[in-house]
């Protein structure tokens, strides 16, 4: 056991002298595992950090990682601290020119490309002057190859010894608002925040195994999986494609287990379907006998047998999908945060859980309510710095006396207990002149098992409207039930809202909302500006239309 820890390097190596041959990293293939102990996993990033380090300038230290989650994207991320770089970790769905803009934009000079599924068409994005390094997982074969520098690099020397200042790490955000901007996190925040979190996030269980699927060049997979992972010396495995994910979770039984609400609510259809609904469900939870046998098989079947924390975060979540899989043993915890913090604002208790918050607020961040816009502002240690060659946004990101603006809205009760109400900027005007907060209506909505996804709009409109894309559920309802189930839904929602906030119209869209259409980020929020932008032509007809439920 780590008595305090510190940097993730620093964690890494010390299990990698301590425990040389425990499981590190679990890379599936097919059905086989590529497996890494700590030592074999430190000779590869000592190797790896050598060339980095040979490459490296005082005027340019910065080293981007494009790739899907692997065993190779945690070595690279270590390898270029080892080398005294700033890991600059992009997401692997960047477009051509998404990609371009960022890379110039951080001024990498050397770029790790692994596993993408559309490097033909992404390749042309990267300025001549950058070095390209590519992983085993990458489907170029030409340039730097990982496994060759393997073979001719000795292991790197002396490592750095970085000072809590200094920058470890450049995490651009998933752009839900325009240009991606490029968080700086330090050394000193990262040991600050793996401290503060050690006993909530229950880093020192024994035999800890966590899977690496949600992106990590998010702050939430890398602080949750990546940073905690590594500073517990636990086992990290990772996950295929998306169609072997079901198989890899059930065989890596985390112990920790992040998802966002949208994951969670898949594994609630998936549950109903082969069950046989939810009434059938309810019979078996009523009989004593069968109450544990049910539980036990679902949260094995679902790999979550073993799962002392699991965690949802990154969107909302509804209490009814909480208490639903309370019904099943299975405790969600929901944690609050931002990029700006490290995810690091609020947890859930696990012997506390109170449904409508988003948990109570870490003992090493003071948090208050802005009175005028009820905005959420926080301080901690682990705060972000501010924004990469971005003095004015960074100024904008801080009140005058030093406080994070989180740009949410919220309330904070006498227990430290907080929850969100809506975002500052997502608030709109109607033509009534009202504001409204879209989230929490938007929250209640979204509850409904015919709805997916859904957006409340109403900019310039007397009321507001609601677009939703229909669940998996809705497949197998006939289009008089599916009105009239929205049309209800509508009914009870309206009078839990002021009169100005009543929704008038449901709109049913075509096209789901996807990272590649841009209207989610690749951590599933909702990019409300590019929805609005994609639908608003259709507003005013919409809003006229005789009907309730609409059919784009």
């Amino acid at each position: 056991m780590i008595s305090h820890y510190q940097s993730n390097l620093e964690n890494f190596l010390h299990w990698a002298n301590t425990t040389p041959n425990n499981l590190y990293l679990r890379q599936p293939h097919g059905d086989q595992y590529i497996d890494y102990s700590y030592a074999a996993a430190a000779v590869e990033i000592k190797k790896i950090a050598h060339f980095l380090q040979r490459h490296l300038t005082e005027e340019s230290k910065n080293v981007g990682i494009v790739a899907k989650n692997s065993a190779h994207w945690m070595m690279a991320d270590l390898a270029i601290a080892a080398a005294g770089g700033i890991s600059v970790p992009f997401y692997a769905t960047l477009t051509k020119d998404q990609l371009h803009q960022v890379l110039v934009h951080s001024e990498c000079s050397i770029l790790i490309v692994g596993k993408l599924d559309h490097w033909d068409k992404i390749k042309e994005a990267i300025p001549e002057h950058v070095l390209v390094i590519h992983t085993p997982e990458s489907s170029e074969k030409s340039g730097h190859q990982w496994a060759e520098i393997l073979k001719t690099e000795n292991e790197i020397a002396s490592l750095p010894q970085p000072k809590p200042e200094d920058i470890a790490t450049i995490v651009y955000t998933s752009g839900t608002t325009g240009m991606p901007k490029g968080v700086m996190i330090t050394y000193g925040g990262i040991e600050a925040g793996i401290n503060m979190a050690r006993e909530i996030a229950l880093l020192d269980q024994p035999s800890a195994r966590f899977i690496s699927y949600l992106p990590l060049c998010h702050i939430a997979e890398r602080n949750f999986v990546e940073f905690a992972g590594t500073a517990a010396g636990g086992t990290i495995y990772f996950v295929e494609n998306l169609d072997t994910f079901a198989k890899n979770l059930a065989s890596a039984r985390p112990t920790h287990f992040l998802a966002v609400p949208r994951i969670w609510a898949k594994f609630q259809e998936g549950i109903l379907q082969k069950i046989g609904g939810q009434k059938k469900l309810d019979l078996f939870l009523r009989i004593p006998i069968l109450k544990n046998i049910i539980q036990k098989k679902i949260q094995k079947g679902l790999g979550l047998d073993c799962t002392k924390l699991a965690v949802t975060g990154a969107a909302p979540i509804s209490e009814e999908l909480m208490i639903w899989f309370q019904k099943l043993g299975i405790f969600i915890q929901e944690a609050y945060g931002m990029t700006e913090n490290m995810g690091l604002n609020a947890v859930m208790p696990r012997d506390q859980i109170k449904l409508g918050s988003v948990g109570r607020v870490h003992p090493d961040c003071d948090t208050r309510i802005d009175p005028e816009t009820n905005e959420i502002q926080m301080r901690a240690p682990y705060n972000s710095t501010g924004y990469f060659k971005e003095p004015a946004l960074t100024n904008d990101l801080f009140t005058s006396d030093g406080w994070l603006k989180t740009g949410d809205q919220g309330t904070l009760d006498s227990a430290g207990f907080l929850s969100i109400t809506g975002r500052v900027k997502d608030n709109f005007k109607t033509a009534k002149g009202h504001y409204v907060a879209p989230a929490p209506i938007e929250n209640k909505i979204g509850t409904h098992e015919l709805v997916e996804q859904v957006c409340v709009v109403g900019v310039n409109l007397p009321q507001p409207i609601v677009l939703v894309v229909l669940s998996a559920a809705a497949k197998f309802k006939p289009k008089e039930e599916i009105e009239q189930d929205l049309i209800n839904l509508k009914d009870e929602v309206n009078p839990l809202l002021k009169n100005y906030e009543h929704l008038k119209k449901v709109v049913i869209v075509k096209e789901d909302w996807n990272i590649e259409n841009e209207c989610l980020t690749p951590t599933m929020k909702i990019k409300r500006p590019s929805i609005e932008k994609k639908y608003q032509a259709n507003f005013e007809r919409w809003y006229d239309s005789p009907e309730t439920i609409i059919y784009e």
